[in-house]
């Protein structure tokens, strides 16, 4: 299909506006679905579609006028609509004192005279009544325009617009693309058999009713029939992904001698959970096996997934193997190093750390003793991938936080050595059913228990007096609190508040007690001196931004005050809560926000109302989209237009069902009959998952 800018009324303006959505064929456009539908029939059922303060209706002109105002010019109608009611309708301009010649209510004007029917869309000025005769006009359309068929009158799509584009001119741009002929001259990709036996649309029909349905049910089959093919696409790559991967041998092998880890577990002083030995028996026998381990680590906040990490991690060392640790910031990468450093001391298991703020001399001793071996475990940030950096024998990489990572990334650190065991870790739980489907290549292992002694968090919201009085109360018990901010500096654009300036404040509020202030921007070795001396309770309070969002365990900290809470994701929420709670006394996340909407709002609901990760885990796919949770949406990896990886589990499942039926018949696909979801499956998923081959 051809460039969108020859789609009739776009032209090169009109195109640069759609490519800020992505959008740069007619292809692109078809499958820019809606976000949302409005119902716009007369007297349309109480279908949930439109919200309580939408008037949709069609009515008669009775009478217009304009009302001159001292800034703003005003423009009535007075409309009849089907049932006799007369409504009065307004619409609102600036007034120009340049041009003031200029009329801004010409067009309506014509299009508002006597006795004309017109369609209405607007919002009620008491938006408290159901219905309300005076509405505020946000679109019309003269029943005698042809055109008014693809906006009124109808189900009505509503899409995701940008700057330069209107819900009008985005509907007409896909009736012209559907007019055309152009979702004809799309070929059908759905494997005919799989088509037929789940009784689904065409191709074609699809993308029509997807757009301009003429129901609520055929818009739902037109939603599965999409969805089902987003999913299938996604569920094969990973399966030939992992079939392929399944056949190299990594030719080396692991002995556990004891040597290191029979030492390292004797020297923590504390047993391992139940669930953390479950799963290094898993990771060990994943290591001892002739294959490749690809393996997830799922687990809650403070699980122990790192000291499970660090067991693997030992494995190598023991075997002479070195291994590598990457975390997707300083901040991060830091702290586990200083965590291994404290661990490995007495090992004496040379560990090193290495970031994009390393010095120059610095960098050079780590580069050149990974390049000769000698130095067997490194932490670092992407700084571990840039070509310059070598190793002479690495076999385990553990990935944390795998989510904002992209699969280039992890390709980029498995160019480095012939063959690679892999461990990627999660704090953000996925559902088995969407672990499957995202990381087909994957097996899951998930810690299901927290550390002996680990008691619950009670969260609440609080105004900030009320929070600062719990903070002096904790202190003056001999504990420590943590209050935390989302800014380093104050911006003008954003109404934030901001680390840097409130410290001082606080140092005012709090004179009897000991303030420390951490964020990104200060240097390894300040971030280190700060938080030595708070984990030596030589602070009372430290005051930061969300760096202290994961790594940092003082178990005397009872008290978390997280500033500007509705700027924080769920899972953010939940991570920094998990920094109190880590030792015997009782602990307490007090969340204080200043404007919230109703995504907010639900948010920190939830965060009140469970300490469970897995359930705070699935909301908050639920409420911002699995893409945006797993890092997916930017790297490529998951792009889900149609389908919803919680409302569609039943089509998801049957997408995984197929795929194993696909791919059992037709391993690499290559019956001509398959030639067309072969071909898109190669466009979708072979830049990003380089190891399927279908040559």
């Amino acid at each position: 299909m051809g460039s969108i800018q020859y789609l009739k009324g776009i032209g090169p303006a009109r195109a640069k506006s759609l490519a800020r959505l992505d959008i740069f064929s007619i292809a692109d456009l078809l499958h820019y679905y809606p976000r949302t539908y409005q119902d716009r029939r007369e007297n349309p059922p109480n279908s949930g579609l439109n919200p309580p303060s939408l008037v949709i209706f069609k009515g008669r002109v009775l009478r217009a006028q304009t009302i001159p105002a001292r800034s703003v010019l005003i423009f009535k109608a007075f409309l009849s609509d089907t049932q006799n009611r007369q409504i009065e309708c307004t619409w609102f301009k600036k007034r120009s004192f340049r041009n003031f010649r200029f009329d801004p209510f010409a067009q309506l004007k014509k299009d508002f005279k006597i006795n004309t029917e017109v369609w209405v869309i607007g919002r009620r000025e008491n938006r408290n009544n159901f219905f309300d005769n005076k509405i505020t006009v946000e679109e019309y359309y003269p029943v005698s325009d042809p055109q008014s068929a693809w906006h009124a009158g109808r189900l009505t799509p509503i899409y995701s617009l940008t700057e330069g584009l209107t819900h009008k001119q985005m509907r007409q741009y896909m009736q012209e693309a559907l007019a055309g002929g152009q979702s004809e001259a799309e070929p059908d990709i759905l494997p005919s058999f799989l088509a037929d036996k789940r009784h689904f649309l065409g191709s074609t029909q699809a993308l029509r009713a997807i757009h301009f349905p003429t129901s609520l049910a055929e818009l739902e089959n037109a939603r599965a029939r999409l969805a089902y093919e987003e999913f299938l696409l996604l569920a094969t790559a990973w399966g030939i992904k992992r079939s392929q991967t399944k056949t190299i041998a990594k030719g080396y092998h692991y002995q556990i001698k004891k040597n290191l880890l029979s030492p390292f577990r004797k020297n923590l002083g504390f047993e391992f959970t139940g669930s953390q030995k479950k799963v290094i028996n898993e990771i060990f026998a994943d290591l001892q096996s002739p294959l490749p381990m690809n393996r997830l680590l799922q687990g809650d906040v403070g699980s122990g997934k790192t000291l499970v990490a660090l067991s693997a991690m030992l494995l190598a060392a023991e075997n002479g193997y070195q291994s590598v640790l990457m975390a997707p910031t300083e901040i991060l990468a830091e702290q586990h190093y200083m965590t291994f450093q404290r661990i490995l001391k007495k090992l004496k298991v040379p560990v090193a750390v290495l970031t994009s703020s390393t010095k120059t001399a610095e960098r050079k001793k780590i580069l050149a003793a990974l390049a000769d071996g000698s130095l067997t475990i490194i932490v670092g940030t992407h700084a571990l991938i840039q070509d310059d950096v070598q190793f002479k024998n690495l076999k385990l990489a553990v990935i944390d936080e795998q989510h904002r990572f992209g699969v280039r990334q992890r390709g980029k650190l498995k160019e480095k050595t012939s063959r690679l065991d892999l461990l990627t870790m999660t704090a953000t739980p996925i559902p088995r059913t969407l672990a499957l489907v995202l990381y087909g290549d994957l097996a899951v292992s998930t810690l299901t228990e927290l550390p002996p002694g680990r008691r619950p968090i009670f969260t609440q919201m609080a105004d900030e007096p009320q929070a600062c009085r719990i903070v002096a109360e904790e202190i003056q018990k001999g504990r420590q609190a943590y209050i935390v901010y989302p800014l380093i500096e104050e911006s003008e654009k954003i109404s934030a508040k901001a680390v840097s300036e409130e410290f001082e404040k606080l140092k005012k509020f709090f004179p009897q007690f000991q303030l420390a202030m951490l964020h990104g921007q200060m240097s390894r070795t300040e971030k280190e001196n700060v938080m030595k001396d708070f984990a030596a309770h030589k602070t009372d309070i430290l005051v930061a931004t969300p760096v202290i969002e994961v790594g940092i365990d003082v178990p005397n900290a009872t008290v978390m005050v997280i500033q500007n809470a509705e700027r924080f994701g769920l899972a953010s929420l939940h991570q920094l809560r998990g920094r109190v709670g880590r030792g015997q006394h009782e602990s307490r996340c007090i969340l204080v926000a200043q404007h919230q909407g109703s995504v907010s709002k639900e948010r920190l609901r939830i965060i009140c109302d469970t300490c469970d990760g897995f359930k705070i885990g699935e909301k908050d796919m639920q409420l911002r989209g699995p893409g945006e949770i797993l890092g997916t949406r930017q790297s490529g990896e998951l792009e889900l237009k149609a389908g919803d990886l919680f409302k569609d589990r039943n089509i998801l499942q049957w997408a995984i069902e197929d795929r194993d039926e696909l791919l059992r018949q037709d391993p690499l696909l290559q019956n001509p009959q398959h030639a067309a979801f072969k071909k898109r499956l190669l466009e979708l998923y072979q830049q990003n998952w380089h190891l399927i081959d279908l040559s």
